[in-house]
């Protein structure tokens, strides 16, 4: 089988040696210096000031909506706004923190929220106080016109990063263009750590918040001064009791530092990753735009694509079937697009407020799909797909109907 996921990490039997080594040498399991290594790395890597780490990307979101909320810069029950097609965890922590979740749809043709379709949800909400972009699939709509909406009219633009670790718009690195972004390093994503997460800001009051929200609302993690100042504003007189205070709102969302190495041996070979995720997507896209069975995305805006995996979005339900039963029977590993349209999700109906229909979101949830796109293809698994994406499939008799 062609898999998603071509193992547990790049360069993975030196990995594993790394790791074992590590963990029979080491006295210190949680949270200390390799996680701290990783985040002044990652945060060089990424162009940003700090980088928060995290035990998963899902955490990494929570944290985020949590510490803005303690910050006082949004508060219940303000308008959130997020993008229709996103991965559950992005939504949850809107209504589980008391905002009001206010999706926005996305175009056809990039996978992701324009501006365009932004000004139209500000026409019914003028009231919206936080977007929640996210960058599906390495791909992004035209998030500088987003930007200066957002700037303009004083709403917080935060993203979602998760699926477009590397990907470049405008010479800037998306998770760059907004207060702060939220990555996952998750084993079936650009770069694993197994689990793993992290916000990204350049905001140093935010990064602190984040660090406090990251471990029960203790100060353990600030630097020295920060935590002189944090004791001294609240008067705890000593380190024994402030060891044990607990100044704000938080979680135990702490990786190990199994994370923190993993992400330091995995680093190096990010840029690689990014390089072959990016030539392949393009050896697909060349030929899938001459497909007239599927709507072709326009990816030309985007200056470097570290495509997470290759959509396909069919013109009719009836090509979706016919293309999934091709790629299921050349044993390829196929997925829904990310997690389709969140408003038609169980949850979302049960716990969210009314909205509008989402007509473009919905259809990429009924008749698309994506299949692999990882720098562990090898050339004949690169034609297996490349052939089965481009022929028109048999339909099967039943499908006809």
């Amino acid at each position: 089988m062609i898999k998603l996921v071509p193992g547990l990490f790049h360069n993975e039997q030196n990995t594993k040696r790394n790791l074992a080594k590590f963990i029979t040498s080491t006295d210190r399991l949680s949270i200390g210096p390799e996680c701290a290594g990783f985040e002044r790395q990652f945060s060089t890597w990424q162009g940003r000031k700090y980088t928060v780490l995290y035990n998963s990307g899902s955490s990494a979101n929570l944290a985020l909506i949590q510490a803005l909320i303690n910050l006082g810069r949004i508060k219940p029950p303000d308008k959130a706004a997020f993008s229709a097609i996103t991965w559950a965890t992005n939504v949850m922590p809107l209504i589980q923190l008391g905002l009001c979740p206010t999706p926005i749809d996305i175009e056809l043709n990039t996978l992701n929220v324009s501006s365009q379709k932004f000004a139209d949800a500000l026409t019914q909400h003028p009231d919206i106080k936080l977007l929640f972009l996210t960058n599906l699939l390495g791909f992004c709509g035209d998030i500088d016109r987003i930007k200066r909406v957002c700037d303009k009219q004083g709403i917080i633009l935060i993203e979602d990063n998760c699926e477009s670790l590397g990907t470049v718009y405008q010479g800037v690195k998306l998770g760059n263009w907004s207060l702060a972004s939220t990555f996952s390093f998750f084993v079936g994503h650009h770069m694993s750590t197994i689990e793993g997460g992290a916000v990204c800001t350049d905001d140093a009051e935010l990064a602190r918040m984040l660090t406090l929200v990251r471990a029960h609302g203790w100060d353990r993690n600030l630097e020295p001064e920060h935590k002189q100042n944090i004791r001294a504003e609240h008067q705890i007189p000593d380190d024994f009791f402030a060891n044990f205070t607990f100044y704000t709102l938080g979680y135990n969302l702490r990786p190990t530092e199994i994370t923190g190495f993993l992400g330091q041996q995995q680093l190096p070979f990010l840029d690689h990753i990014i390089d072959r995720r990016h030539h392949n997507y393009h050896r697909f896209h060349n030929t899938l735009i001459k497909n007239e069975d599927i709507i072709p995305l326009a990816t030309d805006h985007i200056d470097i694509i570290s495509n997470f995996a290759i959509p396909i979005i069919c013109r009719a339900p009836k090509l979706s079937r016919q293309y999934i039963r091709a790629f299921t029977q050349a044993d390829v590993e196929i997925r829904p697009i990310m997690g389709g349209a969140i408003t038609t999700q169980p949850f979302y109906k049960q716990l969210a407020h009314a909205h509008s229909p989402m007509p473009n979101a919905e259809l990429v949830s009924k008749q698309g799909f994506y299949f692999p796109n990882h720098e562990g293809l090898t050339e004949p698994e690169l034609a297996l797909l490349h052939q089965t994406c481009t022929t028109a499939p048999q339909p099967a008799a039943k499908q006809l109907i």
